[in-house]
């Protein structure tokens, strides 16, 4: 058979039989009867199996699931450093890897996701995030992969920005990949939730032990949200990667924008190796306005674009990243394209920047 498209994989993420519902509903049972495949809730549930085996297959590895994606990372990190490993992550990426990170006995090396990079020599880990958070600079996943594994690197790449159906870090070296599916993976703002996915079954079996023990399980209930958004991530990204190209010409030369950015767009800096190794682009794009209250007076007279410190959902939200400690401009904003028509879309961002 041939391969099948990304809209059918996600709709089609969780086989049934005749009589049962498409989606089989969220399982809350603590202890099971005992003689089956489940004996406990910290230790299983059928929800959560149902949406790893969906979120692996668009990855390409075994998967993972969390209660929020910094849950997948602090457990990975847990499972696989040492005091005084070496560790490299991004300068310019998600800001609480960086504080998580900040408070263990590691070693660490801020590079920017652009580059360019230390020698990978004595590091245990290269931690990627490729688009980076808030940024959108992006690495050449590839190419880092290959010159840790040759220097006895793991390299995990944080995919939340890109998605599943925007990018296959495993298929393109890493060894793991890392996502926040409270954004677009579930896609309706309405829960929080993470996974890690890995080739390695080892590794795989390491992070569930630990998941097991310390607790950090995710909730059936949520779980089964998750899946049900996933069944609409095909048309959800489209969608929003349509109103953020809208948004990206109508921006580019807008007197009040500077430093705009989006991955997609041909003349954006990090477009050639995105085009390369990105299946899509999503929703996601900054631009820098001229201060705090330049943010603050466009949100105010903007009806559709919600002030709001998440992405990948429904709703168009925009969030000035500096509020949060974000090592950039003060006007900085990730406006996270969502999927009202794209005309309405755009008049409305014009008319608020009026």
């Amino acid at each position: 058979m041939t391969a099948r498209g990304d809209g059918t994989r996600v709709v089609h993420s969780a086989p049934t039989s005749e009589g049962e519902p498409f989606l089989a509903g969220p399982v809350f049972a603590a202890p099971y009867h005992l003689g089956g495949a489940d004996t406990y809730g910290r230790a299983h549930n059928p929800t959560w199996r149902a949406l790893e085996a969906a979120l692996g297959e668009l990855d390409g590895g075994e998967c993972v699931l969390f209660p929020s994606g910094m849950a997948a990372i602090s457990t990975l990190l847990r499972v696989v450093l040492s005091p005084g490993d070496t560790v490299v992550v991004p300068s310019d990426g998600y800001y609480l890897t960086r504080t998580l990170l900040a408070e263990m006995p590691v070693r660490v090396l801020e590079a920017p996701t652009a580059g360019p990079y230390p020698p990978f020599d004595g590091v245990r880990l290269v931690l990627l995030e490729s688009p980076s958070n808030p940024g959108l600079d992006v690495c050449d996943i590839a190419e880092l992969s290959a010159r840790a594994h040759a220097a006895g690197a793991l390299v995990a790449v944080d995919n939340t920005t890109a998605t599943p159906l925007g990018q296959k870090p495993l298929e393109l070296g890493a060894d793991v990949v890392l996502s926040s599916d409270t954004k677009a993976v579930s896609g309706h703002s309405d829960l929080v939730l993470g996974h890690m996915s890995t080739a390695d079954v080892e590794l795989a079996e390491r992070v569930r032990t630990a998941r097991t023990t310390s607790g950090a399980i995710p909730g059936p209930f949520e779980a089964w949200l998750a899946h049900r958004g996933l069944g609409t991530l095909d048309l959800r990204l489209a969608r929003q990667a349509q109103n953020a190209a809208a948004l990206y010409r109508a921006l580019r030369e807008h007197p009040a924008v500077t430093g705009l950015r989006w991955p997609g767009a041909p003349e954006d800096p990090a477009h050639e190796v995105a085009s390369r190794q990105m299946r899509r682009f999503g929703g996601v794009l900054t631009f820098v306005l001229a201060d705090e209250a330049a943010v603050a007076e466009f949100l105010a007279r903007s009806r559709l674009v919600a002030a709001s410190t998440s992405f990948g959902g429904l709703h168009t939200s925009a969030d000035r990243r500096a509020q949060w400690g974000d090592p950039v401009p003060e006007g900085l904003v990730r406006l996270s394209a969502g999927c009202e028509d794209t005309e309405d879309l755009v008049a409305d961002v014009l008319a608020a920047l009026a």
